[in-house]
């Protein structure tokens, strides 16, 4: 199937550029590029400019020809955490937390992560991977083209490792890139609750060895946090994780401040998610280390925390922000990237041009992909959003589906807002 492709009468063409995060004042530094084109040869990207500078020998012989008709055109969007290999739902418990139920309150009572350990662990691969796909379709359909999906609601041996393979399988049959975590510190099991550990060690001795031996994943991640896993334990199972040659992310100071992002600088982390309640040392040491901050808008929302992370004084202390939609089954309720830019904008002060490259350059810096993907360049894989408006303020109009298609590695696999036959 050919992955050539030429998309001309682009209204707007609206990319950050690089292969670095863009910091600071810079996040919202945008090109923006008038009655554009772009050209994919073999899912790369040959040119991106202004269509009437494209000369005929530029253009693949028989390329496949993409109509934007005046639309934006935008990088694909990068989804940099999710947890997407899950079964059952919570919906119970979104009821709760609706009457007024908190997080905690919600996890003490059995309810929580906990929940979908039960269903998770009685699915099948098979079952995993229907349902991965599934949600996967969904986050095609509202403009990603990359994400992380972690693995978390096994939290034991067997069942991480078949959440693993099933991530993999998913990602073979499904367009859109997958950057497999292992998320065995998700929660320590009730199993484990009276000697939690022994279930650490579990984690470093057998569940990290194993994943690594079978190359399953590509970071590992911890759930850093009061009740879940402390700073020491964390440290042990990232250390272990590090040392069998996993790189790192951290669930770091959502619910209140641990130091986990001060733990993330430390161990050189490449992204420390949530930030809630991030201090001003644990930003200092992020930018020091160049370690992303990873903020999920849509999930302090769905949780009703009463507050979201610092957006604007992480952007001011330099570091690296990105933004992602924490796919899951009690808060993440949304596979929509625009929703979360939205929730970054309207809630945590980004503005929109902020809260784009948050959502595509620096989330693939998040998952290591930011020499691939996250912009629209010359060399870079072709991932790219067709909008259904010549605005680019359009996109946060919650309720108006906002992607008319999607290209991917060059071939069209959202067309008028449905997946491409093929």
């Amino acid at each position: 199937m050919t992955r050539d492709l030429v998309v001309r009468n682009i209204g707007s063409l609206i990319t950050p550029a690089g292969r670095a995060p863009r910091l600071g004042a810079d996040l919202g530094g945008v090109r923006e590029v008038a009655a554009a084109a772009v050209v994919a040869q073999d899912g790369r990207i040959t040119y991106v400019g202004p269509e009437s500078l494209l000369r005929p020998d530029e253009i693949p012989p028989g390329a496949p020809v993409l109509d934007a008709d005046g639309a934006v055109v935008l990088p694909g969007f990068v989804d940099a955490h999710t947890h997407l290999a899950f079964a059952g739902d919570r919906d119970g418990e979104i009821r709760q937390r609706l009457a007024g139920a908190s997080y905690k309150e919600i996890a003490a009572a059995g309810g929580g992560i906990v929940r979908s350990v039960a269903a998770t662990r009685a699915a099948d691969r098979g079952t995993l991977v229907t349902l991965l796909r599934s949600r996967l379709d969904e986050m095609l359909r509202c403009g990603t083209t990359s994400a992380e999906v972690k693995s978390g609601y096994g939290l034991e041996t067997s069942a991480e490792l078949r959440s693993l393979e099933a991530i993999g399988e998913a990602a073979r049959l499904h367009p859109v890139t997958v950057v497999p975590t292992f998320l065995g510190a998700h929660e320590v099991p009730p199993e484990h609750r009276d000697r939690r550990e022994r279930y650490v060690e579990i984690l470093v001795s057998e569940m990290i060895p194993e994943v690594a031996r079978r190359g399953l994943a590509t970071f590992a991640d911890v759930f850093c946090e009061e009740g879940v896993f402390a700073v020491a334990e964390s440290r042990r199972v990232l250390e272990a994780a590090r040392a069998a040659g996993l790189a790192l992310r951290i669930h770091a100071d959502e619910l209140c401040w641990t130091g986990g992002a001060e733990l993330a600088g430390t161990l050189g982390a490449r992204s420390a998610d949530h930030l809630l309640f991030v201090s001003e040392a644990g930003m200092s040491a992020l930018a020091a280390a160049g370690c992303a901050a990873t903020l999920l808008p849509s999930a302090a929302f769905y949780l009703r925390l009463g507050r979201y992370a610092p957006a604007r004084a992480l952007v001011k202390a330099g570091v690296p922000v990105a933004l992602a939609t924490d796919g899951n089954p009690g808060g993440g309720l949304s596979p929509s990237m625009p929703f979360a830019m939205t929730v970054a904008c309207f809630a945590m002060g980004l503005s929109l041009e902020e809260a784009l490259t948050a959502a595509t350059l620096n989330a693939a810096y998040s998952l290591g992909l930011e020499a691939e993907r996250g912009s629209l360049e010359t060399g870079k894989r072709a991932d790219l959003v067709v909008l259904r408006s010549p605005r680019l303020l359009d996109l946060v109009r919650v309720g108006i589906p906002a992607v008319r298609t999607v290209v991917k590695d060059g071939r069209v696999v959202v067309r008028d807002g449905a997946l491409a036959a093929g």
